[in-house]
């Protein structure tokens, strides 16, 4: 995930899932969605299907009746939604951002029908009779309404304490030797500074904020518990992951096997990094401390002092990483010209400054926004924001109306992250960029190893946020300042500060605007990587993985399109991974990548 990517989170979160968490927002961004139907692209019709008994057919019709009038006011408002929203980004306006917001409003009250939400379990509970696209669109449409069959007061409580936490991140202004400094400025300062106490005093005020919001999170985090206990759930952590369709039980499993498989490539990788950065900050190894690295929570890797990528991009215009991308696609067989005519690449005033991928509808109307400069960071999320458009544009548009969606939210990510990152691949490079062969070939060495660090580092930080919110919600009355650095000690190894005992966790702006999230981005990553150990055995690659040449691999873009593309989400994703690797999801392909 590159920087202006990692801003985009709230497109994931707000727009981009098929869940009930994220249903009720559901004009994708980065996980696109959706358009109006006609009545015969809905569903199944009763009178295709095989006759039965009688209260079979009665189910088929009952069902087809509600899912027809459902998903055809579900694709109105989508695109109603999809479309002011795109307004508003590009144009930066109040009024156009309030006329999303109404349109965001009016896309929940669909879902809030206690009536129609009753009626989607009772025709469930009659699945035997009904088909199994049918029965999947009811499965869906049920995650859709069931994270909104809350009291409104308790809704409104909900809305009202994240608002007020998000307000704070956006204008709290930390205080440094009397002056008052935005978390950007801190940033720029912490990476530049060579002083540990002057670091420590910088990284002491990007915490700041965490002091004044923990209470409010902890407050926020029983209001979302007595949300998920009224609807049946443990708690919340346990309620998101359920309408994510995650099992918690092998969700933990996974993330335990990837702990196993990292513990010793991240340990010797952090060996040789802490020694690096020490003789850089004229510190000892052992003495390095958080306000070390350059990140306040050590979750993205410090830049290479070997390789810069940028050099591989000397001389190019911002309209050449357009082409490149283009030329790209068009040589794996995916043509995203239409992508691009509807496309807004380049800054402007006003205009949202980050990166992200809608779906106007259901039908092909998807496009981006960006803002490029020749660097290679606009490179990887130029062809990472096209990968998730044209997995949008090449699902099945057959399926019913609410199944016209990636599989899961973690595997149309697991493509843009997958196409993202040949940007940093040598043989892409040298091909598509046109960088110097020796040039590429006298730092690849270092290139692989800067990848393989942030994918190390990154792995760590993920599994921090999903323990520390995991325990944030079976008890948010523990000491969590506590607990955040003894979970911080275990997976990233880092050193937790004397004396210190602050709301530090609580400066993560992602336990309000985000809450249960990020180990999605973690199962991209390893789809992604079983995607590109089953490419590596189709093209009978040798070599590590990182090197795969996708160099006009036509038939790469045919195996995407027909395995991963178009199945959309007609089955669950655990179904899908199967079908689509012939095995399980699991993070041995991620862990041979990352392994010396």
């Amino acid at each position: 995930m590159t920087l202006n990517q990692e801003p985009t989170m709230n497109r994931f979160y707000r727009y981009a899932s098929h869940s009930a968490a994220f249903m009720s927002l559901a004009a994708a961004l980065g996980a696109c969605n959706p358009s109006k139907p006609s009545p015969s692209q809905t569903v199944t019709s009763a009178s295709s299907v095989p006759s039965g008994s009688v209260g079979a057919t009665h189910a088929k019709q009952e069902a087809n009746a509600l899912l027809n009038t459902y998903l055809l006011e579900l694709a109105k408002l989508e695109k109603a939604q999809a479309l002011a929203y795109w307004t508003a980004a590009n144009s930066g306006k109040k009024e156009d951002f309030d006329a999303a917001a109404r349109a965001e409003l009016e896309l929940k009250k669909l879902h809030s029908s206690a009536d129609r939400y009753r009626q989607i379990v009772s025709l469930l509970e009659r699945k035997s009779e009904l088909e199994p696209l049918t029965v999947r669109s009811l499965e869906i449409a049920e995650l859709a309404f069931k994270g909104n069959q809350l009291p409104p007061e308790l809704l409104e409580k909900m809305v009202n304490a994240s608002s007020e936490i998000e307000k704070t991140f956006n204008t709290f202004r930390a205080q440094l030797e009397g002056k008052k400094y935005s978390n950007n400025e801190l940033l720029d300062m912490l990476a530049k500074q060579k002083d540990s106490k002057k670091r420590q005093a910088i990284w002491e005020g990007l915490k700041q904020v965490g002091e004044r919001v923990g209470p409010q999170i902890i407050a926020l985090a029983k209001i979302r518990n007595e949300a998920a206990t009224k609807l049946g759930y443990a708690n919340y952590w346990d309620m998101q992951v359920r309408l994510q369709e995650h099992d918690p039980e092998r969700l933990m499993t996974l993330f335990q096997e990837l702990e196993n498989l990292t513990n010793a490539p991240f340990a010797a990788m952090k060996t040789k990094l802490d020694e690096e950065l020490a003789q850089k900050l004229h510190v000892r190894p052992e003495e390095m401390m958080p306000w070390h690295y350059d990140n306040p929570f050590f979750q993205d890797a410090p830049p290479s002092s070997n390789v810069d990528l940028d050099d591989f991009y000397q001389g190019k215009k911002k309209e050449d990483i357009v082409a490149i991308a283009k030329q790209f696609y068009s040589d794996i067989g995916i043509d995203i010209t239409p992508v691009l005519d509807k496309s807004d690449l380049y800054e402007r005033d006003g205009k949202d400054q980050h990166a992200f991928c809608i779906a106007i509808d259901r039908e092909g109307d998807v496009r981006t926004l960006l803002n490029i400069k020749p660097k290679a960071e606009w490179m990887d999320t130029m062809l990472h924001e096209q990968g998730h458009a044209v997995y949008y544009r090449l699902l099945d548009h057959e399926l019913p109306y609410n199944l016209r969606e990636a599989a899961h939210i973690f595997t149309t990510e697991a493509i843009a992250m997958m196409f993202g990152a040949l940007a940093k691949n040598p043989t892409w490079m040298t091909h598509y960029v046109g960088a110097d062969k020796k040039k590429v070939k006298a730092a690849e060495a270092d290139i692989l190893e800067q990848r393989r660090r942030e994918q190390l580092i990154f792995t760590r930080w993920t599994l921090v946020m999903l323990h520390f919110e995991k325990a944030l919600y079976e008890n948010p009355d523990q000491d969590l300042n506590q607990l955040w650095w003894d979970i911080v000690e275990k997976y990233q190894s880092l050193r937790r500060p004397p004396h210190r005992h602050a709301a530090d966790w609580a400066s993560k702006p992602h336990f309000t605007i985000a809450p249960v999230y990020y180990h999605n981005y973690m199962l991209g990553e390893l789809f992604a990587s079983q995607l590109r150990a089953s490419l590596a055995t189709f093209a009978r690659h040798e070599g590590p993985t990182s090197t795969l040449s996708f160099n006009g691999r036509k038939e790469f873009g045919e195996f995407l399109t027909n395995k991963v593309f178009k199945p959309g989400m007609r089955m669950k994703w655990p179904q899908f991974v199967r079908a689509a690797t012939g095995e399980e999801l699991t993070a041995k392909y991620f862990a041979r990548e990352v392994a010396r």
